[in-house]
């Protein structure tokens, strides 16, 4: 049996631990150290036996690894890519790889010139659900799409140091669905809308929306909608619905009845899949032009929120 793909978690966060479940026990990869400097976070880390180092740097001078899943604040994403980029090894960055496209750019042009593989990692497109419903699409069974939906509804707001480094609504939730809305139709979001209530206004962070609703035409002539929204009290949902000429499908494949089964599943299968991407084998997520093309939808959906518009554009 070949030896397990070694893989250095930078960030022990909340998504950080979401990794850590989705990969225990798992054959092909193996958490093998993780970095992070906040020390509850680290010794908790500790205590399940992980090598546990308070910054990224120190963990890949002292371990062996074979890559590393960046899983830090989204605003910290292009500095670690970089960073790890420059030390020779694959990457596996959590969305959105950024706050903006161009942020998104740089990540790729460090990996590109450290000729190391960049993925991103939008784990929908390893739910076998979602994966089924595409294949529908693209082999024309519903006709003509005439929309498609994608939603998603947390089940509460964020936390305040969370909104601090998310980038706000559009770039934490909504690029989930901007990639899944081009990966189900292989179409571009050309044009985008958006509608949502009040800003919510804390003392010391950028305004940000608790709800927003996102109408974009796609390049092929489908009607994409987004639904976001942080007042969920079931539990955390997504969804996603095609209506075609020839049928309508919906796919409700993160049920709060079932907890987060299937996402720990489908990150499972990312990481698997992205240990073959860097031993030499075919890609099969989100690379870093997808990173970039669901950012920019991002940029767009804030600027369309009246809300919002009073927001300086992140650089």
């Amino acid at each position: 049996m070949a030896a397990p793909f070694r893989i250095g978690l930078a960030g022990a966060g909340r998504m950080g631990r979401t990794h850590l479940r989705a990969l225990a026990g798992c054959q092909g990869v193996r958490v093998a150290a993780v970095a992070e400097p906040a020390r509850r976070n680290r010794e908790e880390a500790a205590a399940l036996g992980l090598p546990a180092h308070a910054s990224v740097a120190q963990m890949l001078d002292a371990e062996r690894l074979d890559g590393v899943l960046i899983v830090a604040p989204s605003d910290q994403h292009l500095a670690l890519v970089e960073e790890v980029a420059a030390r020779g090894l694959p990457i596996l960055c959590e969305k959105p790889c950024g706050l903006s496209p161009g942020q998104a750019r740089r990540a790729a042009a460090a990996a590109a010139a450290a000729g190391v593989v960049l993925q991103v990692a939008y784990w929908r497109r390893y739910v076998p659900a979602l994966r089924s419903l595409r294949e529908r699409i693209l082999g024309g069974s519903f006709g003509d799409v005439h929309l498609v939906c994608c939603y998603q509804w947390d089940e509460r707001p964020p936390s305040r140091e969370f909104r601090a480094h998310s980038g706000g609504i559009a770039v934490d939730m909504g690029v989930h669905e901007f990639d899944q809305l081009r990966w189900l139709t292989g179409q571009e979001l050309a044009t985008v809308a958006a509608a949502s209530p009040p800003p919510v206004m804390e003392a010391g962070l950028p305004p940000d929306v608790d709800s927003a609703q996102v109408l974009a035409r796609l390049s092929g002539g489908t009607v994409g909608f987004v639904s976001l929204g942080r007042f969920h009290p079931p539990g955390d949902m997504a969804s996603a619905e095609v209506f075609g000429a020839a049928g309508r499908a919906r796919c409700d494949f993160l049920d709060p009845a079932e907890g987060d089964r299937a996402q720990l599943a489908a990150l499972r299968a990312q990481a698997e899949g992205f240990a073959v991407y860097a031993g030499g084998g075919e890609p099969t997520g989100a690379s870093a032009a997808d990173a970039v093309a669901a950012l920019d939808a991002a940029e767009r959906a804030s600027a369309a929120l009246p809300a919002l518009s009073g927001a300086d554009p992140q650089s």
